[in-house]
């Protein structure tokens, strides 16, 4: 891949003619917004859905490193985000606030799907042979099947109250497409999307549930942006990457004044919405009588991890509770374990802010693995640096294990996993069956981020012996890290 020299300057600019507005403020028109009812699905369940949103910045004894103006390598000044973000969502993604209050307005839409389940996988045990216990915090009961509406939400009624009237994205699986496009529906935005290539050609019933929900798609790389004509012209066949498509959705919102761009994963704000996922669970494990020894998640950006973490972190360090905390990625695009802690771009053309994070190289285009959501060549800046504090692990898993894993699970919980959670779940067998070696009774809890209804292609192919485990190059890989910028 290219290195950046050769792109023009970032497109972060202050819009023309805009105001620079206090970033302290609440959103402004809130009766702009298009007012629905919502009714909550029936539940027996007693939890409550939380009414606040956590922000672990609070919590850290060491505060996390700034993200840097991409062309003047200081620290970034909040206003330098309002051509992609609303004034709120700038607030969220800076503030050191613990709690922020979910909105009214968002807390209804989270009642179709919230909360959600906490289940014991008690035939997994049975069939393991184990002697831990092991549950899962299960979000595909969402209206897109997956945790991402957690944010998709909040994000998109955010730009409608401050007016904004379209949003734009990019979607590696299509569980984030597919969730801002439901969120986008629901508030009357436009919602134009762009999907890494070999996922549009692999999932095209995401597709599908997009453009039912209203929003355009396009195949990444595309000839409809200046970042991806560049990428056709060095590689008409480009598999595309989380990368390129960033580049591609960020470029045309920092060209149009009415136009927003929307992240589903990596961003301090997007991490702060998921984790209503770890609120619910500390209450749902308290019910049940369970303190967690384990708490596994699988990593691409890093929102369903973190939003089942760190509320969990926080009760750890208050001295609560004392659970490890492990990150699983795909062996093909190893982030934590083999990517270096640096400042980098966000997207493969520079265009994002220089972010302070683990990272193969913004020019790292991971081999087309199924699990299309976790082949980000970046780990949420947050996530990178309490994985440098120390308080967690990461591993990373060969996709075959994964769906070996995902039929174990399957054929006795009876939820086919996507392809994605399907790294937890092999990580939550590994310490399943090291707690039968040695007899310990650990309480182990994993991710369920959604259900692979849209992934069967992928099932097909492992079933019939044609799924292959594949590695990143390490020539690649050199070539990609050598691209990072020297800050």
């Amino acid at each position: 891949m290219a290195t950046t020299a050769s792109v023009r300057p970032p497109l972060l600019r202050q819009a023309a003619g805009s105001e620079k507005a206090s970033l302290l403020c609440k959103p402004k028109q809130r009766a702009s917004v298009r007012r629905r009812s919502f009714t909550a699905r029936a539940s027996s369940n007693p939890v409550s859905i939380p009414k606040q949103w956590y922000n672990l910045v609070a919590d850290l004894p060491v505060k996390p490193p700034p993200p840097l103006h991409p062309q003047t390598h200081q620290p970034l000044n909040p206003s330098d985000l309002s051509p992609l973000f609303p004034d709120e969502l700038i607030r969220q993604e800076v503030t050191e606030e613990r709690f922020i209050d979910i909105p009214e307005e968002v807390a209804e839409v989270y009642k179709l799907w919230r909360p959600t389940p906490l289940i014991r996988a008690r035939r997994l045990e049975k069939l393991l042979g184990t002697p831990a216990k092991i549950y899962y915090k299960y979000e595909g009961t969402s209206p897109a099947g997956s945790h991402k509406p957690n944010t998709a939400v909040p994000q998109a009624w955010y730009n409608a109250a401050a007016g904004v009237r379209s949003v734009v994205t990019e979607t590696g699986a299509g569980q984030w497409g597919s969730a801002l496009s439901f969120a986008s529906s629901l508030f009357g935005l436009t919602c134009e999307v762009w999907q890494v290539r070999a996922s549009y050609d692999q999932k095209p019933y995401r597709r599908l549930m997009m453009e039912t929900w209203g929003a355009t798609v396009h195949p990444s790389p595309s000839a409809a942006t200046e970042s991806g004509r560049r990428i056709l012209e060095r590689d008409p066949a480009s598999p595309g990457s989380l990368g390129i498509a960033i580049s591609e959705a960020v470029e045309v919102a920092a060209r149009d004044a009415d136009t927003k761009y929307c992240l589903g994963s990596v961003l301090n704000h997007v991490l702060l919405h998921q984790t209503v996922i770890g609120e619910e669970c500390l209450e749902q494990l308290a019910a049940a009588g369970d303190v967690p020894d384990v708490v596994i998640g699988c990593t691409g950006g890093g929102s369903n991890f973190g939003g089942l973490v760190f509320p969990f972190m926080r009760e750890k360090l208050a001295g609560r509770m004392s659970p490890a905390f492990k990150a699983v990625e795909p062996a093909a695009c190893p982030t934590l374990t083999k990517g270096v802690y640096a400042y980098d771009f966000g997207d493969t053309a520079g265009l994002t802010p220089l972010m302070k994070m683990h990272t193969l190289g913004h020019g790292f285009v991971p081999d087309p693995i199924h699990a299309g959501g976790l082949r980000y060549h970046g780990m949420a800046p947050l996530i990178s640096h309490v994985y440098e504090l120390g308080f967690m692990e990461a591993i990373a898993i060969q996709q075959t294990e994964c769906f070996d894993a995902a039929l174990k699970f399957a054929r006795t919980e009876g939820i086919i996993p996507a392809p994605e959670p399907t790294h937890a779940i092999a990580a939550a067998i590994r310490e399943a069956m090291e707690c039968k070696r040695t007899g310990e009774k650990k309480v182990i809890l994993m991710a369920m981020c959604g259900h692979g209804h849209f992934d069967l292609a992928s099932y097909e192919k492992y079933l019939r012996g044609d799924m292959v485990d594949l590695s990143h190059s390490d020539e690649k890989l050199q070539e990609a890290l050598a691209a990072v910028p020297k800050i």
